[in-house]
C-alpha cells in the first residue's frame, strides 16, 4: 500500500481482480443444496442484521431458508429469532433450532460451519469484526452479504482488498450494504448525468441533519455489562468498532454522490464539535462539515448534525454547468430523484422525475445478489465498498484532526484502531479504556492530530 500512489493502487487492484475473475471461470460456484435451496446464516442480530435476514427471505427467485444465527448477546439473538418466526410471510422459510443458535465471539464460525459452500452468510456485526468474519467466509466458500461500512481505517482497508482476492479467485458472490446503488431512480439519474443532461458536475451537497441519535450518544456504563460488552452494545459511539457517526451514518450520502461524479475525491478538510451532551461518554461530534475535492476541482460538501431543535435535512444534490439534480430526498428511500434546467430546484424548472412508487433498494440489492448466485454472474462489490468506507474515514480524520487529509495520505496511514480484534473473547479487556471518571478519549482538532482520535 505504501509503495503505490492512489491511482496505481486502484489500477493494480482492478487489474488483479479482473485476472482472478478470468482464472476462476473454471471453478464456478452455484447454490449449495441439491434441492435448489439457498441456505442463509446471520452473524450479528441487531436491527440491520434482522432487516437483511428478512429481505433475503423475501426474494422471489427460488427457495431460500434461514438456518443459523449468531450474536454476542443472547437477548438480541432471541429477539431476531422471534421476529423471523412470527412473521406470517416468512416463518415457513425459517429453520433455526436451538442447536443452530450460537452466542459468543466464536459464534460466527459456528454459523458458517452450519452452512455449505455456495450458501450465504450475512455479516452484520460492527465493522471492526468485518475482515475477520470475511476471511473465514471465504475459507468456507460462502457467498456473502456484508453491511457497511466495510472498513474504518487504512490498514484494514488494505487488508480487506488483499483478502478479497481469494473471494474473486473462488468466484464467490459478495454484496455490500450500500443499497443506494441498487436504487432504480438513482440508477436512471446516474445514466442521465453521464449523458450530459445537467452538464459537468461542479458541486454536490449532501446532508444528514436529524435529531439526536440514541445509538451514537452514549450514556455512561452502569456496570451491568463488562466494558467490552458495553462498547459493543453501543458500537456507534466508539471509533474502534464502527468509525463513529461519520462512517456509519454519512457513508450513504457520500457514496451516492461520488457515484454520480464517477470519481473518488482526492482530499478533504472538515470541521466538527460537541455541543449539549456533557453527560455522554461516546467519541462522536454532534456536527460534522466535510469539504471533499475531486481531481478536477469539483467539490462535495457533506453536513451531518444530531442536535435537537434544528432544521432537519436528509438529502443529496448535484449541480452541473447546465442544470441541477436531486439525487435523493427524505432519507434513503424513496429517492424521488429529479432534474432541473437551472440551479433553482422547483417544479417549473423540472425536466425529469423518476415515476413513483419506486422499488425498495434494500430489497433490490438482495434480488440482485440472489440472481447473481443462481445465474452465476460475476458479482463482487468489495472494492467499491472499501473505497466508499475509506473516503468516508478520510473525512472523519480531517474533522477529528483539524488537518487537510489527502486520499494518498489516508491510504498510507499506519494507525489501526483494533489490531487484536481477531483475538477478542467475552473475557477480554476492551481495546478502548475509560479514564478514572468513566469517560473516553474524544477528538481534539489541532491539539491531537493522530492515532486514537482519527
Amino acid at each position: 500500500m505504501t509503495d503505490n500512489n492512489r491511482r496505481e493502487f486502484i489500477k493494480k487492484t482492478s487489474a488483479t481482480s479482473a485476472a482472478l475473475t478470468i482464472a476462476a471461470a473454471a471453478t464456478r460456484n452455484v447454490h449449495a443444496a441439491e434441492d435448489n435451496t439457498i441456505r442463509v446464516g446471520l452473524v450479528g442480530c441487531g436491527g440491520r442484521g434482522t432487516g437483511a435476514a428478512k429481505q433475503s427471505l423475501s426474494v422471489n427467485n427460488g427457495p431460500v431458508k434461514m438456518v443459523a444465527l449468531a450474536d454476542v448477546f443472547e437477548n438480541k439473538l432471541k429477539s431476531t429469532h422471534a421476529s423471523l418466526t412470527t412473521d406470517s410471510k416468512l416463518k415457513d422459510k425459517v429453520d433455526i433450532p436451538e442447536e443452530r443458535q450460537f452466542v459468543g465471539f466464536d459464534a460466527y464460525k459456528k454459523v458458517m460451519d452450519a452452512l455449505e459452500p455456495g450458501d450465504i452468510v450475512i455479516l452484520a456485526t460492527p465493522a471492526a469484526f468485518r475482515w475477520v468474519h470475511y476471511t473465514y467466509a471465504i475459507e468456507r466458500g460462502l457467498n456473502v452479504f456484508m453491511e457497511k461500512p466495510v472498513t474504518i481505517d487504512a490498514p484494514t482497508s488494505a487488508r480487506f482488498l488483499e483478502i478479497n482476492k481469494d473471494a474473486l479467485a473462488k468466484n464467490l458472490k459478495v454484496g455490500v450494504g450500500l443499497m443506494c446503488r441498487h436504487c432504480k431512480a438513482r440508477q436512471e439519474l446516474h445514466d442521465r448525468i453521464k449523458n450530459g443532461e445537467i452538464g459537468d458536475i461542479t458541486m454536490m451537497r449532501a446532508y444528514r441533519m436529524t435529531g439526536p441519535t440514541a445509538t451514537a450518544a452514549v450514556e455512561p456504563n452502569t456496570g451491568d455489562l463488562s466494558e467490552l460488552q458495553f462498547q459493543i452494545k453501543n458500537f456507534h459511539g466508539f471509533l474502534w468498532l464502527s468509525g463513529g457517526a461519520v462512517s456509519d451514518f454519512l457513508i450513504h450520502n457520500i457514496d451516492e454522490s461520488c457515484w454520480m461524479k464517477d470519481a473518488w475525491p482526492v482530499k478533504a478538510i472538515a470541521c466538527g464539535g460537541r455541543h449539549y451532551r456533557d453527560g455522554c461518554v461516546d467519541q462522536n461530534f454532534d456536527t460534522y462539515s466535510i469539504e471533499y475535492t475531486f481531481e478536477d476541482g469539483a467539490k462535495l460538501f457533506v453536513d451531518g448534525r444530531t442536535v435537537p431543535g434544528c432544521k432537519r435535512e436528509f438529502a443529496s444534490f448535484a449541480h452541473g454547468t447546465k442544470g441541477s439534480a436531486i439525487i435523493s430526498t427524505a432519507s434513503h428511500t424513496p429517492a424521488k430523484s429529479r432534474m432541473f434546467n437551472t440551479q433553482v430546484m422547483d417544479d417549473k424548472n423540472e425536466i425529469w422525475a423518476y415515476p413513483q412508487p419506486e422499488p425498495n433498494p434494500y430489497q433490490v440489492e438482495w434480488d440482485d445478489l440472489i440472481a447473481a448466485i443462481r445465474e452465476d454472474k460475476q458479482y463482487n462489490e468489495v472494492e467499491r465498498g472499501v473505497m466508499a468506507s475509506a473516503v468516508t474515514s478520510m473525512g472523519r480524520m480531517a474533522a477529528h484532526t483539524g488537518q487537510e487529509i489527502t486520499l494518498d495520505e489516508f491510504m498510507k496511514h499506519d494507525h489501526e484502531f483494533a489490531p487484536n480484534v481477531a483475538d477478542l473473547t467475552l473475557d477480554s479487556e476492551a481495546p478502548l479504556k475509560a479514564n478514572e471518571d468513566g469517560k473516553y478519549s474524544i477528538p481534539m482538532p489541532g491539539l491531537v492530530k493522530k492515532r486514537e482520535y482519527l
